[in-house]
């Protein structure tokens, strides 16, 4: 575990924290006054490894050689000159902050968005050293300045990383669909006005990225995948990207707990360790894995249950039921992957610089308008 100090006088920031992967849906914009609860789970925290934040440079300003020497390989609207090593946390894991009033309005909505610079300071010696986001859209989130902050170890808190079987064990997986309230919602005599229910903003998210790479999977052929909550999330836009007919390439659910693919499947979709990154690696090393965050790809390969429905008859005395909650409703519309994750994704794969791929992301808005994003 680590905590975090002022690069100028020392002072502790935050609270005892341990790394994880960052998020997919770490830079996501949903919705419009969408209210977006706390990005990092308490205790924990991420680094992003490109740079991000203000100043911004525009792709026209910007050689090609040298965004793909940043990993960039298709046009996008700008890319950040900010430095590399931004660290997030939960708000609430922070210690001795406190807002910069004069910086607290810079291009808000609803709340801080961090777009004009770091918003908050070391309250021991006024240094910047944070961008605390909290609106409307925006997951809430502190994002610590990577020259102003440093990283100190705590000592006798060396962890060893959760095994593939203990996660299975633990069964932390991320509901498809969750409720959402728009900002400035209230609760009311016993339900949530202005409040509906959803597909998962991460899962959006997670879908996205997902789609990316099987778009680049996929070599232009049409890309199958199984039945069910994948195929409502993933080929509806698969569908309508690749062309018809065979041969199609064939994308399965592969993991821990999982039985071994057989060698006619191209395509794995697999889980990422939520705590190093690391990849589940397939059984077949010649197919293409396709990542997945843990909690998104476990509700996939094993998807829980609708809640019972009550029966009738009477129970003996003292005996309580617990299933008489309903279960979650299902959202109205049709689940759309999020378009700017979606690009993100894509402008950062090699195979983009293909001709038949390149062509769908110059046709991108069209997809838009089509309704698969």
């Amino acid at each position: 575990m680590f905590f975090f100090v002022c690069a100028g006088c020392g002072a502790e920031l935050t609270v005892p924290l341990s790394q994880v992967v960052l998020p997919v849906h770490a830079h996501q914009k949903y919705g419009n006054g969408t209210q977006l609860p706390v990005l990092m789970e308490s205790g924990t925290f991420a680094v992003e490894s490109e740079p991000w934040g203000p100043p911004w440079r525009k792709w026209e300003e910007i050689h090609p050689d040298e965004a793909a020497a940043r990993g960039v390989y298709a046009p996008v609207h700008a890319l950040s000159d900010g430095a590399p090593g931004a660290t997030v946390i939960a708000p609430g894991d922070a210690l001795g902050t406190v807002l910069i009033p004069e910086n607290r309005g810079g291009g808000y909505c609803c709340g801080l968005d961090g777009s004009a610079g770091p918003n908050v300071a070391c309250a021991a010696c006024a240094l910047p050293v944070a961008c605390r986001i909290d609106d409307c859209s925006l997951w809430q989130a502190m994002w610590l300045a990577p020259s102003a902050v440093r990283r100190l170890p705590v000592d006798g808190t060396d962890a060893v990383p959760r095994s593939w079987a203990e996660l299975m064990a633990e069964g932390k997986g991320t509901p498809p669909f969750e409720p959402l309230a728009a900002w400035g919602s209230r609760l009311g005599a016993g339900h949530w006005s202005n409040y509906w229910w959803s597909w998962s903003p991460q899962w959006e998210a997670a879908a996205s990225r997902a789609l990316a790479h099987l778009l680049a999977a996929s070599g232009g052929r049409p890309v199958t995948v199984p039945d069910g909550l994948a195929a409502e999330v993933f080929r509806r836009t698969l569908d309508a990207m690749l062309p018809a007919g065979p041969p199609a390439r064939r994308a399965v659910l592969a993991g821990p707990g999982r039985p071994d693919p057989d060698g006619e499947a191209d395509i794995l979709l697999v889980p990422v360790h939520p705590q190093t990154g690391e990849v589940w690696a397939p059984a077949y090393p010649a197919a293409y894995p396709v990542p997945l965050p843990f909690g998104v790809w476990l509700w996939l390969a094993f998807p829980e249950p609708d809640l019972p429905v009550p029966t009738s008859g009477v129970l003996p005395d003292g005996v309580l039921r617990d299933d008489f909650d309903p279960p979650a409703p299902r959202p109205r519309h049709l689940f759309r992957a999020d378009p700017h994750t979606f690009r993100r994704t894509l402008v950062r794969l090699p195979d983009v610089r293909r001709p038949w791929l390149r062509e769908i992301l110059d046709n991108f808005t069209q997809h838009i308008h089509a309704g698969s994003f």
